[in-house]
Protein backbone atom coordinates (compact mmCIF):
# COMPACT_ATOMS: atom_id res chain seq x y z
CA UNK A 1 0.00 0.00 0.00
CA UNK A 2 1.38 3.16 -0.79
CA UNK A 3 1.95 5.93 1.65
CA UNK A 4 -1.19 8.15 0.67
CA UNK A 5 -3.18 5.41 0.44
CA UNK A 6 -1.80 4.43 4.54
CA UNK A 7 -2.65 8.56 4.84
CA UNK A 8 -6.34 8.17 3.42
CA UNK A 9 -6.77 5.36 5.74
CA UNK A 10 -6.32 7.39 8.76
CA UNK A 11 -8.66 9.69 8.26
CA UNK A 12 -11.46 6.85 8.44
CA UNK A 13 -12.06 7.61 11.98
CA UNK A 14 -15.24 4.89 12.02
CA UNK A 15 -16.16 2.22 9.92
CA UNK A 16 -18.92 2.93 7.36
CA UNK A 17 -21.62 0.71 8.43
CA UNK A 18 -23.32 -1.41 5.62
CA UNK A 19 -27.12 -2.31 6.17
CA UNK A 20 -26.58 -5.96 4.41
CA UNK A 21 -29.80 -8.09 3.07
CA UNK A 22 -29.00 -11.35 1.68
CA UNK A 23 -29.28 -12.76 -1.63
CA UNK A 24 -29.57 -8.82 -2.73
CA UNK A 25 -27.95 -6.34 -4.47
CA UNK A 26 -26.05 -5.49 -1.40
CA UNK A 27 -23.13 -8.07 -1.90
CA UNK A 28 -21.51 -6.05 -4.40
CA UNK A 29 -21.38 -3.73 -2.08
CA UNK A 30 -19.57 -5.60 -0.02
CA UNK A 31 -16.93 -6.59 -2.64
CA UNK A 32 -16.19 -2.96 -3.54
CA UNK A 33 -15.10 -2.08 0.30
CA UNK A 34 -12.79 -5.23 0.52
CA UNK A 35 -11.33 -3.94 -3.22
CA UNK A 36 -10.95 -0.29 -1.12
CA UNK A 37 -9.29 -1.55 1.86
CA UNK A 38 -12.37 0.57 4.17
CA UNK A 39 -12.97 -0.29 7.01
CA UNK A 40 -16.50 -1.04 7.43
CA UNK A 41 -19.18 -2.51 10.25
CA UNK A 42 -21.88 -5.21 8.88
CA UNK A 43 -25.42 -5.38 10.14
CA UNK A 44 -27.11 -8.21 8.61
CA UNK A 45 -31.07 -8.83 7.84
CA UNK A 46 -32.58 -11.67 6.39
CA UNK A 47 -35.35 -11.94 3.81
CA UNK A 48 -38.86 -13.11 4.90
CA UNK A 49 -40.44 -16.58 4.27
CA UNK A 50 -41.96 -14.34 1.03
CA UNK A 51 -38.45 -13.31 0.06
CA UNK A 52 -38.86 -9.38 0.69
CA UNK A 53 -36.70 -7.58 2.99
CA UNK A 54 -37.77 -7.08 6.56
CA UNK A 55 -39.51 -4.27 8.29
CA UNK A 56 -36.69 -3.40 10.31
CA UNK A 57 -34.67 -1.77 7.41
CA UNK A 58 -37.04 0.77 7.77
CA UNK A 59 -35.75 2.25 10.70
CA UNK A 60 -32.60 2.53 8.40
CA UNK A 61 -34.08 4.22 5.52
CA UNK A 62 -38.06 5.31 4.37
CA UNK A 63 -38.09 2.87 1.40
CA UNK A 64 -37.07 -0.30 3.80
CA UNK A 65 -34.68 -1.50 1.13
CA UNK A 66 -31.13 -2.63 0.79
CA UNK A 67 -28.46 -1.61 0.19
CA UNK A 68 -27.97 1.62 2.57
CA UNK A 69 -25.22 2.73 4.12
CA UNK A 70 -24.28 4.80 7.01
CA UNK A 71 -20.98 6.66 6.69
CA UNK A 72 -20.54 9.31 9.73
CA UNK A 73 -23.67 11.72 8.87
CA UNK A 74 -24.35 10.77 5.75
CA UNK A 75 -27.09 7.75 5.16
CA UNK A 76 -27.29 6.89 1.40
CA UNK A 77 -29.21 4.00 -0.43
CA UNK A 78 -29.45 2.73 -4.07
CA UNK A 79 -26.76 0.76 -5.01
CA UNK A 80 -25.67 3.35 -7.93
CA UNK A 81 -25.13 6.18 -6.13
CA UNK A 82 -23.46 3.87 -3.11
CA UNK A 83 -21.03 2.50 -5.96
CA UNK A 84 -20.29 6.30 -6.90
CA UNK A 85 -20.26 7.83 -3.28
CA UNK A 86 -17.38 4.97 -2.36
CA UNK A 87 -15.31 5.19 -5.31
CA UNK A 88 -15.10 8.98 -5.34
CA UNK A 89 -14.89 9.34 -1.22
CA UNK A 90 -12.30 5.95 -1.24
CA UNK A 91 -11.03 5.29 -4.75
CA UNK A 92 -7.71 7.36 -4.37
CA UNK A 93 -7.89 7.39 -8.25
CA UNK A 94 -7.60 3.46 -8.68
CA UNK A 95 -11.36 3.14 -10.04
CA UNK A 96 -11.07 6.51 -12.29
CA UNK A 97 -10.93 5.55 -16.05
CA UNK A 98 -10.04 7.48 -18.29
CA UNK A 99 -10.90 8.66 -22.06
CA UNK A 100 -12.94 6.15 -23.31
CA UNK A 101 -12.90 3.83 -20.32
CA UNK A 102 -14.44 6.75 -18.75
CA UNK A 103 -17.67 6.64 -21.06
CA UNK A 104 -17.96 3.24 -21.17
CA UNK A 105 -17.66 2.92 -17.48
CA UNK A 106 -20.32 5.30 -16.97
CA UNK A 107 -22.68 4.07 -19.50
CA UNK A 108 -22.62 0.77 -17.99
CA UNK A 109 -23.22 1.98 -14.36
CA UNK A 110 -26.12 3.72 -15.52
CA UNK A 111 -27.57 1.17 -18.15
CA UNK A 112 -26.85 -1.58 -15.28
CA UNK A 113 -30.11 -0.02 -13.54
CA UNK A 114 -31.69 1.61 -16.03
CA UNK A 115 -32.18 -0.53 -18.98
CA UNK A 116 -30.77 -3.94 -18.01
CA UNK A 117 -32.25 -4.42 -14.51
CA UNK A 118 -35.53 -4.08 -15.57
CA UNK A 119 -35.41 -6.92 -18.07
CA UNK A 120 -33.53 -9.13 -15.21
CA UNK A 121 -35.68 -8.15 -13.12
CA UNK A 122 -39.31 -8.70 -15.09
CA UNK A 123 -38.15 -12.44 -16.12
CA UNK A 124 -37.30 -13.14 -12.46
CA UNK A 125 -41.16 -11.58 -11.86
CA UNK A 126 -42.93 -13.47 -14.30
CA UNK A 127 -41.70 -16.70 -13.24
CA UNK A 128 -42.20 -16.10 -9.68
CA UNK A 129 -46.38 -15.18 -10.21
CA UNK A 130 -47.15 -18.67 -11.39
CA UNK A 131 -44.95 -20.72 -9.08
CA UNK A 132 -46.76 -18.39 -6.00
CA UNK A 133 -50.48 -18.72 -7.47
CA UNK A 134 -53.23 -21.06 -6.10
CA UNK A 135 -52.23 -24.65 -7.77
CA UNK A 136 -55.41 -24.32 -9.99
CA UNK A 137 -54.49 -21.21 -11.86
CA UNK A 138 -50.85 -22.25 -12.17
CA UNK A 139 -50.93 -24.03 -15.82
CA UNK A 140 -52.88 -20.62 -16.94
CA UNK A 141 -50.53 -18.25 -15.32
CA UNK A 142 -47.53 -20.29 -16.95
CA UNK A 143 -49.06 -19.91 -20.66
CA UNK A 144 -49.86 -16.61 -19.57
CA UNK A 145 -46.38 -15.16 -18.17
CA UNK A 146 -44.57 -17.13 -20.93
CA UNK A 147 -46.20 -15.23 -23.32
CA UNK A 148 -45.03 -12.20 -22.06
CA UNK A 149 -42.09 -13.08 -21.64
CA UNK A 150 -41.59 -13.81 -25.24
CA UNK A 151 -43.22 -11.01 -26.06
CA UNK A 152 -41.52 -8.39 -23.78
CA UNK A 153 -38.15 -9.78 -22.50
CA UNK A 154 -36.59 -12.07 -24.10
CA UNK A 155 -35.70 -10.48 -27.66
CA UNK A 156 -34.36 -7.12 -25.64
CA UNK A 157 -32.26 -9.01 -22.92
CA UNK A 158 -30.85 -11.55 -25.62
CA UNK A 159 -29.96 -8.18 -27.39
CA UNK A 160 -28.71 -6.96 -24.22
CA UNK A 161 -26.13 -9.88 -23.50
CA UNK A 162 -24.65 -10.29 -27.18
CA UNK A 163 -24.42 -6.28 -26.63
CA UNK A 164 -22.21 -7.12 -23.41
CA UNK A 165 -20.68 -10.14 -24.60
CA UNK A 166 -19.20 -7.72 -27.48
CA UNK A 167 -17.92 -5.17 -25.28
CA UNK A 168 -15.77 -7.98 -23.72
CA UNK A 169 -14.69 -9.12 -27.27
CA UNK A 170 -13.47 -5.30 -27.01
CA UNK A 171 -12.48 -4.47 -23.84
CA UNK A 172 -10.92 -8.06 -22.22
CA UNK A 173 -11.27 -8.70 -18.66
CA UNK A 174 -13.17 -6.03 -17.27
CA UNK A 175 -16.12 -3.70 -19.32
CA UNK A 176 -14.54 -0.74 -19.30
CA UNK A 177 -11.29 -2.30 -19.95
CA UNK A 178 -8.14 -1.84 -18.27
CA UNK A 179 -6.18 -4.43 -15.77
CA UNK A 180 -8.82 -4.38 -13.04
CA UNK A 181 -12.56 -3.67 -12.18
CA UNK A 182 -14.45 -0.72 -12.24
CA UNK A 183 -17.59 0.90 -11.54
CA UNK A 184 -19.47 -0.51 -14.43
CA UNK A 185 -18.19 -4.08 -13.20
CA UNK A 186 -19.65 -3.47 -9.30
CA UNK A 187 -22.87 -2.13 -10.77
CA UNK A 188 -23.13 -5.26 -13.24
CA UNK A 189 -21.86 -8.37 -11.34
CA UNK A 190 -24.98 -8.66 -9.01
CA UNK A 191 -27.52 -8.73 -12.45
CA UNK A 192 -25.13 -11.06 -14.07
CA UNK A 193 -24.47 -13.67 -11.50
CA UNK A 194 -28.55 -13.79 -10.95
CA UNK A 195 -28.84 -14.73 -14.72
CA UNK A 196 -25.98 -17.14 -14.59
CA UNK A 197 -27.51 -19.61 -12.01
CA UNK A 198 -31.28 -19.45 -14.55
CA UNK A 199 -30.04 -18.73 -18.04
CA UNK A 200 -27.16 -21.28 -19.13
CA UNK A 201 -26.73 -19.39 -22.73
CA UNK A 202 -24.88 -16.74 -21.29
CA UNK A 203 -21.74 -15.91 -23.53
CA UNK A 204 -18.42 -17.07 -22.92
CA UNK A 205 -16.77 -14.44 -21.91
CA UNK A 206 -19.39 -12.92 -19.72
CA UNK A 207 -19.10 -16.45 -17.82
CA UNK A 208 -15.06 -15.79 -17.50
CA UNK A 209 -15.95 -12.34 -16.22
CA UNK A 210 -18.08 -13.90 -13.44
CA UNK A 211 -15.52 -16.83 -12.54
CA UNK A 212 -12.72 -14.08 -12.59
CA UNK A 213 -14.82 -12.10 -10.00
CA UNK A 214 -15.52 -14.85 -7.90
CA UNK A 215 -11.80 -15.20 -7.95
CA UNK A 216 -10.61 -12.26 -6.26
CA UNK A 217 -9.71 -12.33 -2.94
CA UNK A 218 -11.75 -9.41 -2.35
CA UNK A 219 -15.03 -10.83 -3.58
CA UNK A 220 -14.54 -13.71 -1.12
CA UNK A 221 -13.96 -12.05 2.03
CA UNK A 222 -16.95 -10.52 1.05
CA UNK A 223 -18.72 -13.47 0.22
CA UNK A 224 -17.20 -14.63 3.69
CA UNK A 225 -18.82 -11.93 6.16
CA UNK A 226 -22.10 -11.39 3.87
CA UNK A 227 -23.18 -14.68 4.25
CA UNK A 228 -26.05 -16.61 2.32
CA UNK A 229 -25.92 -15.30 -0.93
CA UNK A 230 -27.41 -17.83 -3.57
CA UNK A 231 -25.52 -15.93 -6.80
CA UNK A 232 -22.06 -16.86 -6.44
CA UNK A 233 -22.03 -19.99 -7.90
CA UNK A 234 -20.99 -20.46 -11.49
Amino acid sequence: MSTSDSEARQHVTSPVIVHHLNDSRSQRILWLLEELEVPYELKLYQRTPERLAPKELLDVHPLGRAPVITDGDVTLAESGALVDYLIEKYGQGKISPSGEAKVTDLYFRHFAEGSFGPLVSNRYIYSLVPERSPFFLRPILRSVFSTLDAKLIDKPLTAALDFIEGTFAKNGSWLAGGAEPTGADYMMSFLLEDLATRRPDLGPLTKAWIERIHARPAYKRGLEKGGEYAYARP
